[in-house]
């Protein structure tokens, strides 16, 4: 990976150690605002690392349940600006209709409440249903997959300040995502899954992260059956986790790792 690309940028600073300093080129993640329109219409602006763009913003759309499958993408097309970055895309009549009517009932993510949500019955019900059973065998290839993902962090690598979202199918890292978000993470890869036609039955999910409840909600909506985090999860998403029928691992480290649901 070549700084100053693939979502790295780098700056000259001062470091120290101990009593002496020098001065260093440093690698720094990049976080770029990215907004996106719907036929015409601005969304969401998200900060996130500004690689894989068009798989993150298909991802989001589908883990939000903008679309119900790409189907209803009929062109997407980025433009970048001085401002940022501007995701245009065209999508069905139907997927139009239904987002208008959602605008008015946005669910908040972790750090800024839960706007437009009156009761935890409401959240409760905006979380998918798991229809498909994790394989036993899925357990016993967690610490596989995790001792894998240091090789596969290049982003992480070079700048230290970036989450990764791995897809595992057998043990093996099959595709993994960076973002300065997790969820930013975990939408590029739902992106690319959708886009490859990836079966979602067949693997699971492992994330650098905490397990917060917006990861969750996304693992769900595209029928996901086990998660993996690196850290913690929160009391909110073991609770929406259980609702949805959702195997979640948290602690996963080395051999070790615990399970909440």
């Amino acid at each position: 990976m070549t700084p100053d690309s693939y979502g790295v940028e780098t700056l000259r600073v001062k470091r120290f150690k101990k009593a002496e300093s020098k001065n260093v080129l440093d690698h720094i993640v990049q976080e770029h605002p990215i907004a996106l329109v719907y036929n015409g219409i601005s969304h969401a602006v998200m900060m996130a690392t500004p690689t894989d763009v068009d798989l993150f913003a298909k991802g989001f759309s589908l883990s939000e349940g903008i679309l119900t499958s790409l189907k209803e993408l009929y062109a997407i097309e980025v433009h970048q600006s001085e401002l940022g970055i501007t995701v245009e895309m065209t999508i069905s009549s139907r997927a139009f209709a239904a987002l208008k009517e959602r605008r008015r009932m946005l669910v908040g993510r972790t750090g800024c409440g839960l706007c437009g949500i009156e009761s935890l019955e409401q959240l409760q019900l905006d979380i998918s249903k798991i229809t498909i059973e994790p394989s036993k065998e899925w357990l016993e290839q967690i610490p596989v997959a995790i001792s894998q993902l240091k090789d596969q962090q290049k982003i992480t690598a070079l700048t230290g300040g970036a989450h990764a979202a791995a897809w595992v199918v057998e043990g093996k890292i099959m595709a993994l995502f960076e973002d300065v978000g997790r969820h930013n993470a975990l939408d590029k890869l739902l992106g690319y899954l959708a886009q490859e036609n990836y079966d979602t039955s067949a693997g699971f999910v492992v994330m650098t992260s905490r397990a917060s409840y917006e990861l969750i909600r996304k693992c769900a909506q595209l029928n996901i059956g086990l998660l993996a985090s690196i850290s913690a999860p929160t009391s909110m998403a073991i609770r929406l986790a259980k609702i949805s029928g959702l195997t979640l691992a948290s602690f996963c480290r080395g051999d070790d790792f615990v399970l909440y649901t």
